[in-house]
């Protein structure tokens, strides 16, 4: 078939790749964001790395060098698995190597000296350590340390007398992980306090947009604000993390003890910040519905909202400065009495936005260190036209 004058054959290549282009700029960007959040973690987590790496080091040296034992294997396995890449627990995880070691080692030396070795000896070493190890009431890593512990000794060392040594590797890799576990940065004491920072500056950006769409009524942008505000969950559990990850260090560190009230203090925020960012995440779905249905909302809302986000911008740099947001507190009060006087149009969308924006206030001025129930009372009660 000849084509149509004015047609070239490659047309149709071009309108298939017209159509594929979004699709592959979204490939390329879900790449880009892909490979900076692994650029993260690794940055993250590279103390934790080095401090393991190191810790292997030492833990061989002195077993192999100062002790003289053969072949340590389990020293740098104890160090490693007790510090892993987690400030959280170091202790108990410690401990619980030690004694999975002792356990597994010594059921597998007996039954290997006692049996020999085999198919149904090994699942009797097996069974009896695990068994072993849950009525010890033990955890997760305590359990499979002493069944990988006896599968070690009745396949790799079945020799009588290699337990004492194997226990020894055990104390030394223990040993040198407390000793490391004392060195740690003040990068997980500071995560707290960024990750909080992390979560009030997106409670601004939300706070803006959604101001945006109560001016412009644009429903397409009001509804690509709620999926940004509806993918938000993480943040709160990252700050959760850390700083539970914070507290841990403190309680482990004899270094930093002294920073035991800064991060206490950074840990109590994880409530109220979780709900300013529900409550904010209320307010965007309210305001992307009314746009929908082209229902009104007072153009004063949106700079009630901008003016929270303000309010929320200088709670960020105080806790950026390493300050609880005291000093926001007359502002975020002001803004509450505000919001009693706002105009009122008795519409379902506009009183929701109201409601959401004096419940945020009232969670900032938790952020800043105030009771909730103080906090509440810091606002009056709306009056009716």
């Amino acid at each position: 078939m000849e084509p149509q004058p004015g047609r070239s054959r490659r047309e149709p290549f071009r309108r298939a790749g017209a159509a594929a282009a979004p699709h592959v700029e979204l490939a390329l960007a879900t790449g880009r964001t892909s490979m900076r959040q692994r650029r993260a973690r690794l940055r993250a987590k590279s103390w934790q790395v080095w401090q393991c790496a190191v810790a292997a080091g030492v833990a061989w040296f002195i077993a192999k060098d100062l002790l003289d034992h053969p072949t340590p294997f389990f020293a740098p396995v104890a160090a490693v698995v007790s510090l892993g890449t987690s400030y959280g627990q170091r202790l108990r995880r410690v401990a619980e190597v030690t004694v999975g070691v002792a356990v597994g080692v010594l059921l597998g030396d007996l039954i290997t000296f006692q049996l020999g070795t085999g198919a149904w000896q090994l699942a009797l070493i097996v069974g009896l350590a695990m068994t072993a190890a849950l009525l010890l009431d033990a955890g997760t890593l305590l359990i499979n340390q002493a069944a990988i512990q006896a599968i070690v000794v009745a396949t790799l060392a079945p020799a009588a007398g290699a337990s004492f040594l194997r226990w020894t590797d055990a104390l030394v890799g223990g040993a040198v992980a407390l000793v490391a576990a004392a060195v740690v940065p003040r990068a997980p004491l500071r995560r707290p306090r960024e990750q909080a920072g992390v979560i009030v500056r997106k409670v601004s950006a939300l706070l803006r947009a959604a101001a945006d769409s109560i001016e412009d009524g644009d429903a397409a942008r009001s509804l690509e604000v709620l999926r940004d505000a509806r993918s938000t969950d993480s943040l709160v559990a990252e700050l959760r993390a850390a700083a539970d990850e914070g507290l841990s260090v403190v309680r482990s560190s004899p270094f930093r003890r002294a920073h035991k009230g800064g991060v206490r203090a950074m840990a109590d925020l994880v409530e109220p910040l979780d709900f300013a960012l529900r409550n904010t995440r209320v307010l965007v779905r309210r305001v992307a519905v009314a746009c929908y249905r082209h229902e009104p909302i007072p153009t004063s809302y949106a700079g009630l909202l901008r003016d929270l986000a303000d309010c929320s911008d200088s709670v960020a740099a105080e806790l950026a400065a390493g300050r609880m947001p005291g000093a926001v507190r007359a502002d975020l009060v002001r803004l509450g009495r505000e919001t009693s006087q706002a105009a009122r149009t008795h519409d379902l969308s506009a009183e929701v936005v109201l409601a959401q924006v004096r419940s945020i206030v009232a969670d900032l001025l938790a952020v800043s260190g105030m009771d909730p129930l103080v906090a509440t009372d810091q606002i009056p009660p709306l009056v009716d036209d």
